[in-house]
């Protein structure tokens, strides 16, 4: 949607002080925030001289957690406020106050760290590196390994991990970034010249564990727990949309989007087996005006992001007006949604907006947006921003400006456009824009204070007017927002899928998978629609199935691949979500797998009753943006790595009490199936872009001799997420084990033994057992949607 370019500006930091005295006199518009009341919790500072045995330490100029080394050469000026005896937070102290300021926090130098930046303002990527000068201006997550051995791999090795988090400290938003010294720096900043303050006491939370997917999971619930601003994803309302496949209007017709266009798509997909049952209709149903487009002049790239609101209601292409003979228009958006509901099925209608109604907000002064006080502000990006890539819609907002509404009247913005779609039968909204907010703070209280006012206005509305906590949160992805989601359960975790760069596929899938590390504790990551009828089509379907997200295509009508999309989807619409957010393997977080020539990318989920693999080659393809290095590789070049049952974390979830420690592992591009001890590794060789997914099983025993492993769909990508349950009884003689699930296809499963015959809800069906591998094969007829699969011994 957006076309980026390089902006090699250089970046002026406030460097401070320890011995400054603060003399400097306050506008009379300036308030000072003070830190005072964050001492009032019964956790004194600690600062250099103060020594606590049992919690992070800072002694001598060396912050040490559990007795690892976290930062040394810390100045004076740097407050450490213990949590527990493995967490602090950790802030500084300024002889002069400003609404933005950088302090320096100590050096970090030869460990491995993964960090986690906004390359642009609306989007996070990943970055790895060995010391303070690899971490890039704009990190929101840095993650250390901490080795005790003498080199890496060694069979008695070690390893830990401390978590720094920037966090909210009042209306200061706070970052972390390196410099040359290899000294790590923190940023925090209110983004309105009238909010300063001279301390920042918590500013960064930092947390040590053993393990790298718990450290982060705990540090988030104490984060919820001590800023009380945001919920964890596990503890909200999931909306529906997320188990049923989708279609989106976007990369199909842009912003031309159309009813008969619509309906075209729709029926070409439910013809071709897999019918769509969730709706987004992008960009173009609004009511929007455009005075920088002008009809007879040239087209200005850029100037489609000058447009603005002109109401709240649909433009005359979803509208029969009275004056025009638009026989191909419907009468109404209603009647329209209503239609395409009753026609194909679908469950669920969302349409896009943005956070401030349309990208250049709200006409001033027009008759359907008046009410709102909409006044013309031109954005403002902060430094950090700017140090990174430049964005051609930001940089076309600060140009045309944006009709902001009034802070005051944001809520009654949301309800009154939220209700006029509840009464057209649309279900929900996929919100866009939402980091514009802190461009636009300044006189508005600051970036932090916006977003809290903007970020309750539009939840409640969610909340007030639909029924599923149906929203979609995107281009959100600071800290302000994500600190302030109570309710917005799914947000993107990328830039956008980019259909005709063919340097952006690998990119896409590395990047939604590091940034779900941080972003799937508070939502469930939007992976983005993709093409189904594309050269890197089935790279991204197997990323969807692993990554527990939702599924939806943005095909052009009739471009339909239902070889790849019939892997995805079941024959009623519904998709075989996995459970988690997908995540790198834990052998993966401190590895490039676009640019270092050598790593796959894995990513792990659980099942129900398995575990699930994705492997992807994403070398050779393209390059990481802000970083000066050429991907290593070539398109036809191959890559190997090992691969173990191990990978999968929390299997102890699905293991149970009969596993046997043996793990049956189904390979869908082969169709091969291989047991293995959960520690034991096999090799996966792999071409650039292309990319594999393996069925995780537990090996159990039952009637103490018959060991068996469902498969689940061996048809599907994630085959394991059609098993919804699995039980067996037995006596002396005979054993049945009973596997409950969900599509039509072929199930498969492991079993130590030939059965004697097998049931599909109650029907006896004819069956394949493969003796060389142990292979259970029969299929589910196409007119069962749920089952209960009995195999007799």
């Amino acid at each position: 949607m957006i076309h980026t370019t390089m902006f090699p500006s250089p970046v002026r930091f406030l460097q401070l002080g320890s011995g400054q005295r603060f003399s400097s006199l306050l506008a009379s518009n300036q308030r000072i925030i003070s830190r005072g009341s964050l001492r009032a919790n019964g956790l004194p500072p600690c600062r250099p001289s103060m020594f606590l045995s049992t919690k992070p330490v800072l002694k001598n100029g060396t912050l040490s957690i559990n007795g690892k080394d976290a930062l040394t050469g810390v100045p004076d000026n740097v407050v450490v406020t213990p949590l527990t005896d493995s967490s602090a937070f950790v802030g500084a102290t300024s002889a002069d106050a400003s609404s933005r300021l950088v302090f320096k926090l100590g050096v970090i130098e030869d460990v491995r760290i993964l960090c986690l930046f906004r390359f642009k303002l609306w989007w996070m990527i990943p970055r790895v590196g060995n010391s303070g000068s690899d971490i890039p201006i704009e990190t929101q997550m840095l993650l250390m390994e901490v080795r005790e051995g003498t080199e890496i791999g060694a069979p008695n090795e070690t390893i830990s991990y401390i978590l720094f988090l920037p966090v909210l400290d009042g209306e200061f938003r706070s970052s972390l970034q390196g410099n040359s010294s290899n000294e790590l720096q923190l940023c925090i900043e209110s983004c309105d010249p009238a909010v300063v303050t001279s301390e920042s006491l918590k500013a960064v939370f930092v947390n040590y564990g053993n393990h790298p997917f718990d450290l982060i999971h705990e540090s988030m619930k104490m984060l919820e727990q001590q800023l009380g601003t945001f919920t964890l994803r596990e503890t909200k309302q999931m909306p529906g949309m997320l188990d049923w496949f989708g279609w989106c209007t976007w990369d199909a017709f842009y912003q031309e989007v159309n009813p008969q266009g619509i309906r075209d798509g729709l029926k070409s997909l439910s013809q071709g087996g897999t019918p769509a049952k969730f709706l987004i209709i992008d960009d173009g149903w609004q009511d929007t005006t455009n005075e920088f487009q002008k009809e007879g002049e040239p087209y200005v790239e850029g100037s489609q992001f000058g447009g603005r609101l002109v109401s709240i209601e649909e433009n005359n292409k979803f509208r029969r007006t009275e004056n025009e003979a638009q026989i191909e228009a419907p009468s109404s958006l209603k009647d329209f949604v209503s239609e395409i509901k009753t026609n194909f099925g679908l469950k669920y209608v969302y349409v896009w907006h943005a956070l401030l109604g349309y990208w250049g907000g709200l006409v001033p002064n027009a008759l359907g947006t008046k009410k709102y006080d909409p006044k013309l502000r031109y954005p403002i990006q902060s430094p950090g921003n700017l140090a990174n890539m430049r964005d051609i819609s930001m940089d076309s907002m600060e140009k045309y400006g944006i009709g902001t509404i009034d802070p005051a009247k944001i809520s009654q913005f949301y309800d009154d456009l939220h209700k006029y779609l509840v009464s057209q039968d649309v279900d929900g909204v996929k919100v866009d824009v939402q980091n514009i907010l802190e461009t636009i703070a300044t006189g508005l209280g600051g970036r932090v204070s916006l977003t809290r006012q903007f970020q309750k206005a539009l939840e409640d509305s969610i909340a007030t007017n639909f029924q599923d906590n149906s929203i979609i949160c995107c281009m959100g992805q600071s800290m302000d927002t994500v600190y302030h989601s109570k309710r917005s359960a799914i947000t993107r975790a990328s830039d956008d899928y980019y259909p005709s760069n063919p340097t952006t596929q690998t990119l896409h899938i590395a990047a939604v998978a590091f940034n779900s590390i941080f972003l799937g504790e508070v939502f469930v990551p939007d992976w983005d629609m993709f093409y189904s009828y594309h050269d890197a089509a089935e790279f991204h379907a197997v990323a969807r199935a692993v990554g527990g997200c939702g599924v939806y295509v943005s095909d052009k009508p009739g471009q339909h691949d239902f070889k790849v999309l019939k892997r995805l989807v079941l024959s009623d619409g519904s998709v075989l979500r996995a459970k988690y957010p997908g995540r790198p393997t834990r052998d993966c977080l401190f590895n490039d797998p676009v640019t270092d020539g050598k790593s796959l990318m894995k990513i792990w989920n659980l099942n129900k009753c398995t575990g699930v693999l994705g492997v992807f080659n994403c070398q050779g393809a393209g390059t990481w943006p802000c970083l000066e290095i050429k991907a290593k590789g070539d398109l036809s070049s191959e890559l190997s790595g090992q691969v173990s049952p191990a990978d999968v974390e929390y299997f102890e979830e699905v293991s149970g009490k009969l596993w046997t420690g043996d793990c049956a592992v189904f390979a869908y591009n082969t169709g091969s199936l291989v047991r293995l001890p959960k520690e034991e590794t096999f090799d996966v060789t792999l071409k650039v872009l292309q990319c594999d997914v393996f069925t995780v099983s537990p090996i159990k025993v039952y009637n103490q001799k018959i060991e068996f492993a469902p498969v689940g769909l061996v048809n599907m990508y994630n085959s394991g997420g059609a098993v919804k349950a699995i039980d067996f009884s037995s006596d002396s003689s005979t054993c049945e084990i009973h596997v409950k699930g969900r599509g039509a296809g072929t199930f498969g499963a492991y079993s130590s033994t030939k059965p004697k015959s097998c049931y599909i809800n109650s029907k006896v069906e004819e069956y394949d057992f493969r003796d060389e591998d142990n292979l259970l094969t029969l299929t589910v007829p196409a007119t069962t949607s749920s089952w209960d699969v009995v195999i007799c011994y």
